[in-house]
């Protein structure tokens, strides 16, 4: 199978990898696995062994042949986009305990399907992705770090982020450009106590343009209320955005 430029498409072929894949996913039998791009089903043959309730998700047709051996009363194939696919209306008549998404997502969608994924307002236990490795350490990044950013804190409002593991670009056919990485999501059992909506405006306003400093990010605000956050925090009002944590623009954004 030749791998389609348009899609994204690598596919993963180091049985290593999988295995360490398959045994960093905490799923039983009573609970229910979505996986997004099967492409060949390498993933997914291991997938089933767990024996839990499984959704597979993949755009591309030519890979009927593939896949369509794997169904069973268990497993369950949809060819679509996962963009557009109704993913609530099809899971509405499994019973499950916990879900669980996994998938080897495209590079250059990676940030849309997570979002997508968020917005369904899904009861998601956890969701392990292999992303572009620099992504990975976006997603993960620390204060003070180039890499932290507003996708950082707006992903972090949602879940616990941890970078598993590297995988090397040779464990792909086609070979990739880049280096890739296993992440896991963890649902947060407790959300920070804020307004989202103006929570996740102030953190995109906040990181604008990176280089200025909060107070100039944030010129439309009501900077003198901010300001009074930022003593509490023993911060400087010429501090950056980069430098303030998930505690400090909580504390912003209920008190603009």
């Amino acid at each position: 199978m030749k791998a389609k430029k348009s899609l994204g498409q690598n596919f993963l072929i180091d049985k290593n990898i999988i295995d360490k894949i398959e045994n960093s996913i905490n799923a039983t039998e009573n609970d229910l696995i979505i996986e997004i791009g099967p492409g060949m089903g390498a993933l997914t043959k291991v997938l089933k062994q767990k024996n839990a309730n499984l959704i597979c998700y993949e755009i591309d047709h030519d890979m009927i042949p593939y896949l369509k051996v794997l169904e069973d009363e268990k497993t369950k194939i949809i060819f679509n986009d996962i963009l557009l696919s109704n993913i609530k209306e099809d899971i509405k008549n499994i019973n499950y305990n916990n879900l669980f998404i996994v998938g080897n997502l495209p590079y250059y969608i990676t940030t849309p399907i997570i979002r997508f994924l968020i917005d369904l307002k899904l009861d998601i236990k956890e969701m392990l992705f292999m992303v572009q490795e620099e992504v990975a350490d976006r997603f993960t990044a620390l204060p003070g770090t180039k890499e932290y950013g507003s996708i950082t804190l707006y992903l972090k409002y949602y879940f616990n982020i941890e970078k598993l593991f590297r995988v090397s670009k040779n464990c792909f056919k086609p070979v990739p450009k880049v280096e890739s990485a296993i992440i896991r999501f963890e649902k947060r059992e407790r959300l920070p106590q804020t307004n989202e909506e103006k929570y996740f405006k102030l953190i995109v306003d906040s990181f604008k343009m990176k280089r200025k400093t909060l107070k100039n990010n944030l010129s439309g605000y009501n900077f003198d209320k901010i300001k009074k956050i930022l003593v509490e925090f023993n911060l400087s009002e010429s501090v950056r955005a980069e430098e303030l944590d998930e505690k400090v623009f909580v504390a912003i954004s209920n008190n603009i």
